[in-house]
């Protein structure tokens, strides 16, 4: 049941952020159907990977194909599905405790913190670039039909 429930929230996050940042009309379900799907894999990767940033890695690589997917299969470009997807990832909570700790003037809080928020948000980048990468890379090798007329 927690599943369906942490599903339903990344689908609505990213849902308003792709209506506020006025995705097209017909790609809003689509982008956010990335955003959940993104989050559930980050979700299920808890037992197989101990690592809050390795977790984010592997989702963010997801939310990138899908959105490389989504975009040649709707003839869309990839940004309308991918920058909304992540939404769910971004380390908000992360980044907030850190000024908190900053403010509290616990500075070894405010560094650990703030250093897994760092390493969050560019594993988000780095799986985004990857998997954008990888697909384009696909694309190119697959052989082209050339029309020979005689």
């Amino acid at each position: 049941m927690s599943y369906i429930i942490q599903f339903i929230y990344a689908f609505l996050s990213t849902l308003g952020y792709s209506v506020f940042f006025k995705v097209p009309r017909d790609s809003v379900i689509k982008s956010s159907l990335s955003g959940a799907i993104g989050w559930l894999i980050y979700i299920f990767s808890v037992d197989l990977l101990p690592s809050s940033i390795a977790r984010t890695f592997l989702a963010a690589i997801t939310v990138g194909f899908l959105g490389e997917f989504m975009a040649k299969r709707f003839k869309k470009p990839a940004t309308i599905f991918t920058i909304p997807g992540i939404i769910p990832l971004v380390p908000g909570a992360g980044m907030y405790y850190t000024m908190l700790a900053i403010i509290d003037r616990d500075f070894n809080s405010a560094a650990d913190i703030g250093t897994e928020a760092l390493f969050i948000a560019l594993a988000i980048a780095i799986g985004i670039i990857v998997s954008s990468s990888f697909s384009r890379a696909l694309i190119n090798l697959k052989p082209k039909k050339h029309n020979i007329t005689i």
